[in-house]
């Protein structure tokens, strides 16, 4: 399933469902609902929370990294898992959708999904 987000201040960013459905219960939204809003007075809010999660996830990784010895990289090696792709973070994926709630903020205008 894809979202669509949608705000008149800038481009439609779509989104896998899960991904998006995350996105949404960390601005305080029901992530089940079908369709969704955004006002321009609940923005501040949202891109509040929106930016303290991407710390968080942040701070997360980061202590993840710090836990994965050298040991269990040579490991990987062995196993022949050289050259994996580092997963992606919440912050990546946050990315577009924080954008457009902080050029909604500017214009003052809603941001809408499933309309």
């Amino acid at each position: 399933m894809l979202v669509t987000f949608k705000s008149h201040a800038s481009a439609d960013v779509i989104m896998f469902g899960d991904a998006a459905k995350t996105l949404i219960k960390i601005v305080g939204k029901d992530p089940l609902g079908a369709q969704g809003i955004i006002t321009a007075q609940q923005l501040p809010d949202a891109i509040a929370r929106l930016k303290a999660a991407i710390e968080e996830d942040r701070a997360r990784q980061a202590e993840l990294e710090r836990q994965r010895s050298q040991d269990d990289e040579e490991a990987a090696k062995e196993a022949g898992q050289s050259g994996m792709a580092a997963p992606v973070g919440l912050a990546q994926r946050a990315w577009p959708f924080l954008n457009m709630l902080e050029e909604s903020l500017r214009e003052e205008t809603p941001v809408v999904w499933g309309v």
